[in-house]
């Protein structure tokens, strides 16, 4: 086999336009193939990320400072692949989507709690933290969702807030909205329910069913809402409208206004899409029940592309779902991967021993079939926290 001159230089001197080739097998990083072209400077920070202290240049040597010596490598012929535990990277990615979530969640709290007082600092404050939520999404070019929670048995008006902002975005991000609609879809998506602090809290929190009076009070919140945030003067007219009209449908069904599709501006529907699953979700506790009946019973209430984009990113065991195992444990879905029957789990037997978190796509086991909560045992309830509220953050472990 012929040599082939391959130009191996440190990781600290990759720049944007060179084309590389990791020195790892496909198991042990986050792209497609070992072939990466240099196009963002997120591709370069994920490889320094990496195990690895130099790449091989294949293209792009105009750009490399000049090198007196190349270094001149054999290719290898047939290399066995080294079996990778990359468990760890997954769980760390998880773990940062974590802590960016309830990071998200806190700092939405203060935003909350200085409406009234401080206009120009909730403002300052917003715009930061969407900053933030909008670089998240945009690590890299395939964000997934990983499961996430904030440790609430019921899910606060912030809580909530940013759950509808992720979904929201991802949506948006499918759709190739732009930045600018990204940006008001994450910012009217925080702000969505402020009214509801409006709103008194027997009547917010009521268990049962409201009488007429509570729930038409409970309607005006979109505009007690839209009031509160449109007196500063600061807030952009798109993500006004996302406050007041984010329980409008396109059937003209919803409220304040009743407004039809044509009248609904696309970041307007894409968080009223959004909140509807999220307010479902957080009735059901099962992301495959709230989707059923958002299909079953919301569906003229939603745009069909809309709907299919959610779909495709919430997959067909989206995380949160509780699952049954081809070899009969019990499992909760953590993170989708690219094979749908073989997500990220966090597993146990029946009677809720045994807990691991598992790569089903490093195991000949799949998902067989999805189970409810009731057929669930006490003990499994409890390792799988299957109780718990389920809420959704940007992942950018794509493997």
């Amino acid at each position: 086999m012929a040599k082939a001159e391959l130009t191996q230089i440190p990781v600290s001197q990759m720049v944007i336009g060179l084309t590389v080739k990791l020195p790892l097998s496909w198991t042990s990083h986050p792209f497609f193939r070992s072939k990466v072209k240099l196009e963002q400077q997120v591709q370069i920070e994920m490889i320094k990320g990496l195990d690895v202290d130099f790449v091989y240049v294949i293209a792009g040597h105009d750009l490399l400072p000049v090198i007196e010596t190349p270094i001149e490598i054999e290719q290898p012929q047939e290399e066995p692949v080294q079996e990778v535990d990359y468990r760890p990277l997954v769980k760390k990615s998880m773990r940062i989507s974590q802590q960016r979530f309830v990071k998200s969640v806190n700092d939405s709290r203060t935003v909350f709690g200085k409406v009234v007082s401080d206009p120009e600092g909730t403002y300052r404050e917003a715009a930061t933290l969407v900053e933030d939520l909008v670089e998240h999404l945009y690590e890299s070019e395939t964000p997934h969702l990983t499961l996430v929670g904030s440790g609430e048995a019921d899910k606060s008006v912030t809580h909530h807030g940013i759950s509808v902002a992720v979904l929201a975005m991802m949506i948006a991000h499918a759709l190739e909205l732009s930045k600018a609609e990204v940006r008001d879809i994450a910012l009217g998506s925080l702000f969505h329910d402020i009214g509801k602090l409006k709103v008194p809290e027997d009547i917010r929190r009521k268990r049962g069913e409201l009488t007429d009076v509570e729930a038409n009070f409970l309607k005006k919140h979109p505009n007690f809402g839209f009031e509160m945030l449109k007196r500063s003067g600061l807030f952009p007219d798109a993500m006004l409208d996302i406050v007041l009209h984010h329980h409008e449908f396109i059937d003209g069904s919803g409220y304040p206004d009743g407004l039809n599709e044509v009248k609904l501006l696309i970041t307007t529907q894409v968080v009223s899409l959004a909140n509807d699953y999220e307010t479902l979700l957080s009735k059901y506790h099962t992301p495959q029940i709230a989707l059923g009946i958002l299909f079953k019973n919301h569906s003229s209430k939603h745009s069909d592309k809309l709907i299919s984009v959610l779909v495709k990113i919430l997959g067909i065991y989206p995380p949160g779902t509780i699952v049954r195992l081809t070899d009969d444990s019990i499992a909760k879905v953590m993170m989708t991967t690219a094979d749908v029957k073989q997500p990220h789990v966090w597993s146990c037997d029946i009677t809720g021993g045994e807990a691991s978190f598992r790569f089903l796509i490093n195991e000949d086991v799949q998902v067989k079939e999805v189970i409810k909560l009731e057929e669930l045992s006490e003990g499994a309830i409890k390792t799988l926290q299957a109780n718990n509220s389920i809420s959704f953050y940007f992942n950018h472990f794509n493997h």
